[in-house]
C-alpha cells in the first residue's frame, strides 16, 4: 500500500517506566456499567430513535440490569429533552437506576441540562471538553491554560446549579474528550483541576471518564495511560475512573479489559458496539468474556436472541452472524474435526462432570445465552465430518451409528451437500440416511420368520438356531427352512436354498433400543461383504430386536444387490 508514510503516532506514552497491570491475570469483578446506547448509540444511527422507541429501549436496558444509563444531551435536542422529562414525570426510572446526561461547558447549556433534570431522584451530570493536542491546535487554536479554564468554568457552574435542586442527588462526571490524543501530564492536570473544584467525598464520589474518543494506540498503551492517571489523580479513593473506549482500531474490547486491569472502575459502552465510525466498546462481549472466566457480569444476557431482536428492531442495525456470543453462527461448527471434538466433549461432560463446561471449541454453553444445541452447534455442509453427522442422527433420531459405518455415512452426506451447494438440515440428513439404509425391502423381503433353539444332531454347535420363514424375492415367494449357529446364519442358509446366488460373509453386527421407554423400537446394524471384499451396511428396525436384525440383513443384501445384481 502507498501513502502509509503520511501517518504518524498521535498518542502519548505516560512518563512511567514500569507498570503494575501486566502482572494481573484476569478481571476479578464486574465494573460499574453505564449504557450510552441512547446517546452515543442513538446519535450514530442513520435514523435516530423516536421518543417512544427510546422509552422502550430504556426499559429494556433496565431489564438487562444497567444501573446507570446515559439518556442523552437534553440541551442539544428537543426529543432528548422531552424523553428525559417523560422518564421523570411518568416515574419510569427505577429507584436503583441513575440517569446520566451530557453537557458542554457552556452556561446556557448547563442551565437547560439542570432544568431537564428537575424532579429526578438521582442523576449523573457529565461535563466534557476536548483536550487533545490536535483539537487544541487545529479546532480551538487555544492554549493549555485556556482549555483548562473551559473545564474549570463548567465545573464551577455545575456545583452552583446543583445547589438549586436539593431534592436531586447529583454525581458529577468529567471527560477530557479525546483523552488518548492528549499529553498525559496535561490530561492529569486538567482532571485534577476539576476534582479540586468538586471536592469529592466517600459518599459523593466524582467520575473521571477517560475516553478513547478515537482509538489510536495498541491496547497495552491505553492501559499504561489509565494506570498513570489512576496513580496521579487527586483524591483517588473518592474518584471513580471510568473508561469509554471506541473501536477505531478494532480493539475496543481489549482496551476496556486491559484498562480495567490498569485501575478502571467503570465502563461506558453500548450493546453490540453501536456508535459512530466503527462504534463504541461492545458491552455484550465484555460482559460475556467475564462470564466465561467465572465472574458474574451483573448484566443478564440469558436470552441473547431477545437482546439481538430488540437491538435490531430499535437501531435498524444488524448483528453480524459472527458477533461473539450473539451471532447466528457463533456456535455453529461445520468443520469435521471440530464437530467430532464437540460431540465427544458433550458426551464426556454428560458422563463425567455436568457441573463444569470444558467442551472443545465452545467457550460457552449455548444454553447460558438462550440458545439450543439443536440447530446451533453442529451443522452439516460439504466441509462436515463423520462425527458431527453421527452426533446429529443420534441426538435427534436416536440411531447410534457404529464407528465403522460413520465414514461411509459422512461421505454420503458431504456429497449431497456439495452437489446441492447448501447446508443440510437434521431432517434432510435423516431422510437421506433412512432412504439409503433403513428397512430396505426391495427386491428381497422376508415377510415372516420363526426361530427355534435346539441341540442339532447335524451340528457340533451346542445351541443351533432353526428358522422357518417366508421370503419374497423379486416378486416370487419362497417358504424356507434352515439351521445355523445363530439367527442370521440360519436366515443366510435358508436364502441359499433359492436359485439366487447369495455369496457374502458377515463382518459385524450391533443393536440397541431407540429410546428408553418400554414401547421403544430396536435398531440393528449389519455389515456384510461380497467376495471382492466390498462392504455393505444395512439397518433394521422393529419392536422385536430379533426381527430388527433380520430387517438389517435384508437391507444390507438389497444394498449389495444394487451393485452385484444377484437378483435378476
Amino acid at each position: 500500500m502507498k501513502n502509509y508514510d503520511k501517518y504518524r503516532v498521535g498518542y502519548f506514552n505516560p512518563p512511567m517506566a514500569e507498570m503494575e497491570w501486566p502482572k494481573k491475570n484476569h478481571i476479578e469483578k464486574a465494573p460499574r456499567w453505564c449504557s450510552v446506547d441512547l446517546r452515543d448509540g442513538n446519535q450514530a444511527l442513520i435514523v435516530p430513535m423516536s421518543l417512544e422507541e427510546k422509552l422502550e429501549f430504556f426499559q429494556f436496558l433496565v431489564f438487562i440490569g444497567f444501573k446507570e444509563i446515559e439518556v442523552g444531551f437534553p440541551a442539544a435536542s428537543e426529543t432528548e429533552y422531552e424523553f428525559l422529562r417523560r422518564l421523570i414525570e411518568d416515574d419510569m426510572i427505577p429507584d436503583d437506576v441513575t440517569v446520566q446526561v451530557l453537557t458542554q461547558s457552556r452556561k446556557h447549556i448547563i442551565d437547560k441540562t439542570f432544568e431537564s433534570l428537575k424532579g429526578a431522584k438521582r442523576a449523573v451530570v457529565h461535563l466534557y471538553n476536548s483536550t487533545s493536542f490536535a483539537q487544541r491546535q487545529q479546532v480551538f487554536r487555544a492554549s493549555e491554560e485556556e482549555i483548562i479554564q473551559i473545564a474549570k468554568d463548567g465545573a464551577i457552574l455545575m456545583k452552583e446549579y446543583a445547589q438549586k435542586f436539593p431534592e436531586t442527588q447529583f454525581q458529577f462526571e468529567y471527560s477530557p474528550e479525546s483523552f488518548t490524543g492528549t499529553e498525559m501530564e496535561f490530561a492529569k492536570d486538567i482532571c485534577n483541576e476539576v476534582i479540586d473544584i468538586w471536592q469529592p467525598t466517600p459518599d459523593n464520589k466524582v467520575i473521571i471518564n477517560l475516553p478513547a474518543t478515537v482509538e489510536m494506540s495498541m491496547p497495552h498503551v491505553f492501559a499504561n495511560q489509565i494506570e498513570y492517571m489512576c496513580k496521579h489523580l487527586h483524591s483517588r479513593e473518592n474518584v471513580v475512573v471510568s473508561l469509554h473506549p471506541h473501536n477505531d482500531r478494532g480493539t475496543g474490547v481489549a482496551d476496556a479489559e486491559l484498562g480495567l486491569l490498569a485501575g478502571g472502575d467503570r465502563i461506558e459502552g453500548t450493546l453490540f458496539g453501536n456508535g459512530e465510525r466503527t462504534g463504541n466498546v461492545d458491552i455484550v462481549t465484555l460482559a460475556m468474556n467475564m462470564f466465561t472466566h467465572g465472574v458474574d457480569p451483573e448484566l443478564d444476557f440469558t436470552n441473547m436472541p431477545q437482546a439481538v431482536e430488540i437491538y435490531e428492531k430499535y437501531t435498524g442495525m444488524k448483528v453480524n452472524p459472527r458477533q461473539p456470543y450473539a451471532g447466528d453462527l457463533v456456535f455453529a461448527a461445520f468443520s469435521g474435526s471440530h464437530q467430532d471434538a464437540i460431540a465427544k466433549g458433550m458426551k464426556w461432560r454428560e458422563e463425567m462432570d455436568p457441573s463444569r463446561w470444558t467442551v472443545p471449541y465452545l467457550p460457552i454453553d449455548p444454553h447460558d445465552v438462550g440458545r439450543e444445541y439443536e440447530g446451533d452447534v453442529i451443522r452439516i455442509n460439504s466441509q462436515s465430518g463423520k462425527g458431527g453427522i453421527a452426533y446429529i442422527i443420534e441426538r435427534d433420531y436416536g440411531y447410534v451409528i457404529p464407528k465403522a459405518m460413520r465414514a461411509e455415512v459422512g461421505y454420503m452426506m458431504k456429497d449431497i451437500s456439495d452437489k446441492r451447494h447448501e447446508e443440510l438440515s437434521p431432517a434432510e440428513i435423516f431422510t437421506a440416511f433412512e432412504e439409503e439404509y433403513i428397512n430396505d425391502f426391495t427386491p428381497i423381503d422376508i415377510t415372516e420368520a420363526m426361530f427355534s433353539h435346539f441341540s442339532s444332531t447335524k451340528s457340533e454347535e451346542a445351541n443351533s438356531v432353526g428358522v422357518r420363514m417366508r421370503v419374497v424375492i423379486d416378486g416370487e415367494p419362497f417358504n424356507l427352512e434352515a439351521e445355523g449357529n445363530g439367527r442370521l446364519d440360519a436366515v443366510s442358509n435358508a436364502l441359499k436354498k433359492t436359485q439366487y446366488h447369495f455369496d457374502y460373509k458377515f463382518i459385524t453386527y450391533s443393536e440397541h433400543a431407540i429410546g428408553s421407554d418400554s414401547n421403544s423400537k430396536a435398531a440393528a446394524y449389519v455389515c456384510i461383504a461380497d467376495k471382492a471384499g466390498n462392504q455393505y451396511w444395512g439397518i433394521g428396525t422393529h419392536a422385536d430386536i430379533i426381527l430388527a436384525s433380520v430387517n438389517a440383513l435384508v437391507s444390507a443384501l438389497n444394498r449389495m444387490n444394487k451393485k452385484i445384481h444377484f437378483v435378476k
